[in-house]
Parts: structure tokens; C-alpha cells; sequence
């Protein structure tokens, strides 16, 4: 009977531990956290007595469960995603990380570019390489290359640009051999592929990736943020205000607790981002007094094919709206909107 009982208990547990931590191909989001970029970003010589704080937030993603599934149902406070919203297709997780590292990378990349010209600060950008962004499963470079790897040269001759890279590359026909010069991790791999038609074109010859430029920027005074395993573009603006606080001996905070989102592009104008209703309820959460916003405009077709999508900064002030909190919601669409706001803002 002892015996009995103790097998039950095992099956019991067993399907506890099934239910709780056995993933799903779906995803489940959930507000995150507020991270002060004071001790996060360096500029070597900057001013480092302001008062108030420069937050990044972020939301947490990971492999629903089958009792994070059910869960998801009754709380206002956990999405469910299907992995087609969060992966792109064919993507592994392992790419998925490593994209997501990329473009934090270029998230802070942007801040630098955007911070130094509002700064009157010179700054030289050096290409790296040719990053692969993606590998086509039927492609010539399928079982080769990986994401994250970076192409430095081909056939010895090192590239010099994106521009370069494409120009060599169109220049080869079906069949061709060539050994690509590859970055992976600290590794130096000489990779060795053949040419094929690329999927789905006019008979055009490729390396079968999706690929973007690597640069590294070389700036007076040097910059350093580290941001360990936080992923994604989003945290862009809040990069170029912190930079920015620090490059000039002027507060911007004025002596309050800001945070906010938004991707920071080349042109100083803040993108789109994910997620938003959930970090303005961490924001919240976390005491944040003032929250920027993207003020992103909806193009018409997007709005009749998806009449319930709402821009970010429509979004973020429902969901402030909703919790009640007293924290104010401010629109963005450009650093400059971010500048002024500063600017005119009283002295806490």
C-alpha cells in the first residue's frame, strides 16, 4: 500500500513538472523591469552629478508552459504570443538571441551617432565587416555560415564595404568557388562555399544569407555601455538621452525619474517598438515620473487591415489611463521632441 501511494505522489509530480516547465512553440510576455543607465553607461571624462535618472525598460519573453498557457488566459499582465510574432520563419531560438543581441548592438550604435551630432562631438565610423543576419535553408551557404557570423574578406582581399561585398559577390557565376574570411565568436574560420542561384529570383547567384553592415565608432571622449544580455532595439532613445546627459553640463533631467522606449534611428527619429503597455506598467511599478513615448503614425492600409492597432503612444496611454497611474505619458517622435520637452521642463 506504502509502495502505492509513493508511486501516485511520483505520477502526480511528474505531471506538475510537465505542466510547469515543459515548452511550448509559443511565447509568453509579461512587464519587465526599469534598469537606471547611470551605471550602465560610460563616457570617459563626462559629467556624472545629475540628480535625476535615465531608465531603459524592458519586458520578459519566454517559452509558455502549459500552466503559463492557462495562466496567460486570466491576467492582464501576461501575453501569449505565437512564436511567429517573436521568431521569423525557420528561426531557431539560438538565431533569435543572437538577432536580438544585434540589434541592441545597433540600438547603441545609433544612440552614439545620433548623442555626438546633437553634441557638436566628431565621430569616425569603421566597417568591420559584412554581418549575417539570416541563412537561406536552400541556400549556397546552408550548413556553412551561421547567424552572427561576420564576413571580413573573400579570397584573402578584405572588404571594405557592404557595398563592396555585393559588388564582388554579383560578380561570380553559378558554381564558383570561394573562400570567405569569417569572424565566429573569437574564432577566425576560413569558410569555403559554392555559388548557387538564389531562391526564388530570376536566376541571380548568391551566398544564400541576409546580411547588414558592422561597424565599430571610434569617439572623443570614449563610450562604453554595456548592456550584458539585454536584447532588442528599444532601448535607443534612452541611450541617446543618457549619452547625452553625460557629453553636456547641463542636468536633462532636471531632477526626476525618466524612462521610456522607442528605436533610435540614424536620422534622430524614434521607431516603433513592441511591447509598450507592459513597460508602462513596469514603469509604473518601478516609480518612473515621466515615460517618452514613440508617436509612430499608423500608414491607412495598416489601420484597415488591423483597425484594433493602435500607435505606441495611443497604446501607452490607455494603458496608463487603465492602471490610473500619475505618471505622465509623453509623445515622441524625433530626439529633438524629447530635447524640447527636457528643455521646458521645471527643476524638480
Amino acid at each position: 500500500m506504502k509502495m502505492r501511494k509513493w508511486a501516485i505522489a511520483a505520477v502526480i509530480l511528474l505531471v506538475v513538472v510537465v505542466l510547469a516547465l515543459y515548452p511550448l512553440d509559443m511565447y509568453i510576455s509579461r512587464p519587465g523591469g526599469a534598469y537606471d543607465l547611470a551605471p550602465l553607461v560610460e563616457v570617459v571624462g563626462g559629467d556624472t552629478d545629475d540628480v535625476g535618472t535615465f531608465s531603459l525598460m524592458t519586458i520578459a519573453i519566454g517559452k509558455a508552459t502549459p500552466v503559463t498557457y492557462a495562466w496567460s488566459k486570466f491576467s492582464d499582465k501576461m501575453k501569449l504570443m505565437p512564436a511567429t510574432q517573436v521568431r521569423r520563419h525557420g528561426e531557431s531560438d539560438e538565431e533569435y538571441g543572437v538577432r536580438q543581441i544585434k540589434l541592441m548592438a545597433d540600438s547603441k550604435t545609433h544612440a552614439i551617432s545620433v548623442a555626438f551630432d546633437k553634441a557638436g562631438l566628431p565621430i569616425n565610423r569603421k566597417f568591420t565587416g559584412v554581418f549575417v543576419a539570416g541563412v537561406l535553408p536552400a541556400g549556397a551557404s546552408a550548413g556553412k555560415l551561421k547567424v552572427g557570423d561576420v564576413i571580413q574578406s573573400i579570397d584573402q582581399q578584405k572588404l571594405a564595404s557592404t557595398d563592396a561585398f555585393m559588388q564582388e559577390i554579383s560578380g561570380m557565376s553559378k558554381g564558383q568557388n570561394v573562400h570567405l574570411q569569417v569572424e565566429r565568436g573569437e574564432r577566425k574560420l576560413d569558410v569555403p562555399v559554392e555559388l548557387k542561384e538564389l531562391p526564388e529570383t530570376d536566376g541571380r547567384v548568391g551566398l544564400g544569407i541576409e546580411f547588414e553592415e558592422q561597424v565599430k565608432l571610434e569617439t572623443e571622449p570614449k563610450v562604453d555601455i554595456r548592456t550584458e544580455e539585454i536584447g532588442g532595439p528599444s532601448a535607443g532613445l534612452m541611450f541617446t538621452l543618457e549619452l547625452m546627459n553625460r557629453l553636456v553640463d547641463v542636468d536633462l533631467t532636471k531632477g526626476y525619474n525618466i524612462a521610456g522606449t522607442g528605436e533610435m534611428l540614424e536620422d534622430g527619429s524614434v521607431g516603433r517598438i513592441g511591447g509598450i503597455d507592459f513597460k508602462i506598467m513596469a514603469a509604473d511599478r518601478e516609480g518612473i515620473e515621466i515615460f517618452f513615448a514613440p508617436d509612430d503614425e499608423l500608414p491607412e492600409e495598416v489601420k484597415k487591415k488591423n483597425p484594433q492597432l493602435l500607435s505606441n503612444y495611443d497604446e501607452a496611454k490607455a494603458t496608463a489611463d487603465k492602471i490610473g497611474t500619475k505618471m505622465k505619458v509623453v509623445p515622441v517622435k524625433t530626439i529633438d521632441d524629447a530635447l524640447s520637452y527636457l528643455e521646458k521642463l521645471k527643476e524638480k
